[in-house]
């Protein structure tokens, strides 16, 4: 990387609360985009749907 960025603190907490195999499944360009830029590729949203879902209607 020739840039000196330096990842969003915020995202870095979204991210480390992420289950396991969803972060599996993620490519580099989805977690960098995830880290460090403003729009989220439709391809991490397709895979972050299922987990954003069960945060707005939690079962308990």
């Amino acid at each position: 990387m020739s840039e000196d960025r330096k990842p969003d603190p915020m995202r870095i907490a979204i991210v480390k609360m992420l289950p396991k195999d969803i972060k599996e499944k993620l490519t580099i360009e989805e977690m960098n985009s995830l880290l460090f830029d403003e729009v989220l590729p439709d391809s991490l949203m397709e895979k972050l749907k299922d987990y954003l879902s069960d945060l707005d209607n939690p079962t308990e």
